[in-house]
């Protein structure tokens, strides 16, 4: 089924749980590379899923239960830049390649304990694991 309606906009009901919480452009930039991706593989959902996760993470960022406007474009994690043969982890939807400055603001607005003893790598996994905590919350709520 298409993610995006009659009036090019996505269909909230069709997006994940995190994107009905977020901004519309984040909304319409995943359903309308969803649907464009349906065209380009054969109507393969888990690929054209993983298709607009990859186009949403390159602008937006995952922030706790939903997704926020990322302060420089560009491949979230290493597995992000190395494309869809990468071997490397995904940081789902944490911004690794931003400043540790930018990763221990936003680990401060979400009350990560530790934040300031932490390396970038551990600001990463605290953010991710912050995120899923959050996004586990949103969902029973």
């Amino acid at each position: 089924m298409p993610k995006t309606g009659k009036n090019d906009h996505a269909r909230k009901n069709e997006l994940p749980s995190t994107l009905q919480r977020s901004e519309q452009k984040a909304q319409d930039t995943f359903a309308k590379t969803y649907d464009s991706a349906m065209e380009t593989y054969d109507n393969d959902p888990s690929r054209a899923a993983r298709t607009a996760f990859a186009a949403l993470k390159h602008s937006y960022e995952k922030v706790g239960d939903h997704w926020e406007p990322k302060e420089e474009r560009g491949p979230s994690d290493d597995r992000a830049e190395g494309g869809i043969n990468s071997s490397k982890p995904t940081a789902g939807g944490v911004d690794a390649h931003a400043s540790k400055e930018h990763l221990y603001r936003r680990a401060k607005e979400m009350d990560i304990k530790g934040r300031s003893k932490m390396d970038k790598d551990e600001l990463v996994e605290a953010l991710q694991k912050a995120n899923d905590a959050a996004t586990r919350k949103a969902r029973e709520s």
